[in-house]
């Protein structure tokens, strides 16, 4: 079988491609602005090496925190020359205040502008190149589904809403007797070279547990692509890719194969520095509190009408009870008939208390709790006992992200929307095990930077 000459650029490819050409662009426009014209204030030179490495991390933190190399949002021209001008904004301030390790302010405060405009522009000919070329659908990654019929739609759906860059062209149904009425194309013929050629299929992917009902014919061309170097994936792991989530509601009581814990959770190091970072984060944390505290009061005096604090039991590591404590955001006596859900329109939320929820400040005294040890910054999100009975018995697997600490934040709360039922809390709970799975210092400081995207973007819930 000869090779498809189909290109396509990974996910992990095309956010390598996105950083270092940004930073790329960026100082080749600059260093044409200082030889051609006059501009003196940024000068790429070999006595001024460490001018470029300050710019080039600035722009990297700040990219990062306005969401530049999310790939869903960096396909979009809109969204992407905004979040350009806030990046080159925040870059340029925060290298204009720090002209110990950046040129001295100029002369002529016009080159400011210049300097500006000249990351601004560079930025833009950059992602408007990669949205016309690597993200057109001449890069598509062309898939082949493998599996039972009944959940093929579903996977094609997820793998598509994932990644814009994924297409599925069709399916091999491995059902026998069942009659389809999907909208994918179904390839009748077990000829996979043919498919492959024909279709300019990059990537086959095996959908869920159907090992014991697989063909032979279909196994042994699987293995002979496999050796000749032909992609093929399981569907979990493939989720896992794309989604950032693990898949529990196709994973079943295959589990444990598919979760192996992260060395992180009894890794010593790792462990001090998330305490450290905790303690950290708590203190400034509260100390910004304190600063707002006056206008909090103020605004819970005239606008809730209540007490400014609330205490509620919420379920801790190991199944813990502790008592979370929150600056008040609903009206008195919120709950009389019994607990709900609270939705992302809840009538009970006073118009102050919307205000609280979208900045986060309402979850500030947390970090009491946080110092105390019943919770962590970062971690699944503490639900209450009433609403953790009745999600045990309905999703799987629900009590195992109780083996961490619960967080102010998490990878559920930057990935996903509000939890305002069932099916939501199944969709963060899938992201709740993917952090448990990877937990790492990179994912860490990752959903730190995504909760700071959260509260600047007033996204917050």
């Amino acid at each position: 079988m000869s090779k498809s000459k189909h290109i396509h650029f990974e996910i992990s490819e095309r956010k390598v491609l996105l950083r270092i050409f940004d930073i790329v662009w960026v100082l080749l426009i600059l260093y044409g602005l200082g030889n051609i014209f006059e501009f003196e204030y940024f000068k790429i030179s070999a006595h001024t090496w460490e001018w470029t490495i300050v710019l080039a991390i600035y722009l990297t933190i700040f990219a990062s925190v306005f969401e530049m190399y999310d790939l869903q949002k960096a396909s979009k021209v809109d969204i992407v020359l905004k979040n350009i001008v806030l990046t080159t904004s925040l870059t340029v301030l925060f290298y204009l205040l720090t002209p110990y390790y950046t040129p001295q302010l100029p002369g002529n405060r016009l080159q400011i502008v210049f300097f500006f405009l000249a990351i601004v522009i560079a930025l833009f000919l950059w992602r408007l190149a990669y949205i016309m070329l690597i993200s057109a659908p001449r890069f598509y990654k062309r898939i082949l589904i493998i599996g039972n019929a009944t959940n093929v739609q579903l996977m094609a759906n997820a793998i598509e809403k994932s990644d814009p860059n994924y297409k599925v062209i069709g399916f091999i149904n491995t059902s026998k007797n069942i009659e389809t009425s999907l909208q994918l194309k179904e390839f009748k013929t077990l000829d996979l070279n043919k498919i492959i050629q024909e279709n300019s299929i990059s990537e086959i992917i095996i959908a869920g547990n159907f090992s014991k009902k697989i063909s032979l014919p279909i196994y042994s061309k699987l293995l002979n692509l496999l050796e000749k170097g032909f992609s093929i994936k399981e569907y979990t792991q493939v989720y896992e890719d794309l989604t950032h989530r693990v898949p529990v509601h196709h994973v079943e009581k295959d589990f444990y194969r598919y979760f192996p814990f992260s060395r992180s959770n009894q890794n010593k190091l790792y462990l001090f520095f998330h305490r450290f970072m905790d303690l950290t984060i708590s203190i400034i944390g509260l100390v910004f509190g304190i600063v707002l505290l006056p206008v909090i009061i103020i605004g819970n005096l005239f606008a809730n009408q209540g007490s400014l604090l609330y205490f509620q039991e919420r379920v801790g590591k190991n199944g813990n009870i502790f008592f979370i404590i929150k600056f008040r955001s609903m009206i008195k006596n919120a709950e009389l008939e019994g607990a709900k859900w609270a939705t992302k329109s809840d009538l009970r939320v006073t118009k102050f208390g919307k205000f609280l929820r979208k900045t986060r400040i309402d979850e500030i005294p947390q970090f009491l709790n946080v110092i105390k040890g019943d919770m962590s910054v970062i971690g699944p999100r503490p639900e209450r006992p009433i609403f953790v009975k009745e999600l045990s018995k309905e999703i799987p697997f629900y009590e195992i992200r109780h083996i961490i600490k619960p967080g102010l934040t998490g990878w559920a709360q930057v990935k996903s929307n509000y939890a305002s039922s069932k099916e939501d809390a199944l969709e963060k709970l899938q992201y709740d095990l993917y952090y448990i799975k990877k937990r790492s210092v990179y994912l860490d400081l990752n959903i730190i930077v995504k909760t700071m995207s959260t509260i600047i973007f007033y996204r917050g819930h």
